[in-house]
């Protein structure tokens, strides 16, 4: 599970992009020439839930908007993306996870908070099965969804930088209305990383002990198998909540000085987002000898939704998934 950042370039319609700024000095800014690595591609389908047309009394107030969002990446091709906005209970205040967002310009350090949406769930389902599902929702759920804006990236490039990873193209926008958004750039981390050691050795222990026995079956024989992974870490005894998100926290850093070396000015960034490394925590938890489940019982995540047998690693790119969802959601 690497860990990413998302920066979005606005532009006007009739204008350039920053593509052609970007690419440059991708080489004019590091001593290492970038690696031209292939192509890349996106698509994002934007909904949003339809007002009442009852008219609100005076001791109600207006609820914060609900949205749901599809996302297909190239990169990751088993699977597409669905973000929703949850339903609030009664009474509750947004204040969790997916209720602000932080958008900083590139130009300065500071950063400007700005109210967003209710709480949002993020899922997976087979690729196959994300446009007859968008479909779904565009024709039976009309009354309670409208659709708002598909955007898409075509023909994207992917450059290698030392340790970074670096995707960027220009974001289209083909309804309601075709025209050009501007330019969106992931910067991927592939140094080591203790998030992508216990993915790792998540798989690892998936691959060895098969569904049947539980996901949670590994402890056998853990230290052979990961002295070469990562941090080197041999088991997750040690580990907790607070070092992944320290990890997070530096990795972010590091990735906001590879842009800061860009001087692209008036970015959008979408890194530290809510709900941010939810499923490396789970996996953290889920390995523990403490935790681990009775043999013979199927994982289920905290949102109860059985996993895919046929999908190798369903929370692959969720991650960067929420980044570029809170990119594309453009106020809207």
């Amino acid at each position: 599970m690497p860990l990413t950042g998302v920066f979005f370039i606005p532009s006007n319609p009739n204008a350039s992009t920053a593509l052609a700024t970007i690419t440059e000095r991708l080489s004019s800014a590091f001593a290492e020439e970038p690696a031209l690595l292939g192509r890349w591609a996106l698509e994002h389908k934007l909904m949003r839930d339809t007002p009442s047309c009852l008219p609100l009394s005076a001791s109600q107030r207006q609820a914060a908007p609900k949205f749901m969002q599809f996302l297909s990446l190239s990169h990751y091709p088993t699977h597409g993306f669905i973000y929703a906005s949850q339903p609030l209970e009664s009474g509750n205040v947004p204040g969790g996870a997916g209720a602000t967002i932080t958008t900083t310009p590139s130009s300065s350090q500071s950063s400007q908070t700005t109210t967003a949406t209710a709480p949002m769930i993020m899922t997976t389902i087979p690729h196959q099965s994300t446009a007859s599902l968008y479909q779904h929702f565009v024709y039976a759920c009309q009354p309670f969804w409208a659709p708002r804006h598909i955007v898409t990236v075509q023909g994207g490039m992917v450059y290698e930088i030392g340790d970074f990873r670096v995707r960027v193209g220009d974001v289209r926008q083909t309804q309601p209305a075709v025209r050009v958004r501007g330019t969106v750039v992931e910067i991927e981390w592939r140094g080591p990383s203790l998030v992508s050691t216990l993915s790792a050795m998540y798989q690892a222990r998936k691959q060895r002990t098969g569904r049947a026995s539980g996901l949670s079956s590994w402890h056998e024989g853990e230290g052979e198998e990961n002295d070469d992974l990562g941090h080197g870490i041999a088991s997750t005894d040690g580990v907790e909540e607070a070092d992944i998100d320290t990890e997070y926290g530096a990795t972010a850093s590091l990735i906001r000085e590879f842009w800061a070396k860009l001087g692209v000015e008036g970015a959008r960034e979408a890194i530290l987002v809510p709900d941010i490394g939810k499923e490396a925590k789970r996996r953290l938890h889920e390995m523990k000898p403490e935790d681990k489940q009775a043999p013979g019982r199927t994982w289920k995540d905290d949102e109860g939704a059985q996993q895919a047998d046929e999908d190798p690693d369903s929370d692959a790119g969720v991650d960067v998934a929420r980044q570029y969802m809170e990119i594309f959601r453009f106020n809207r």
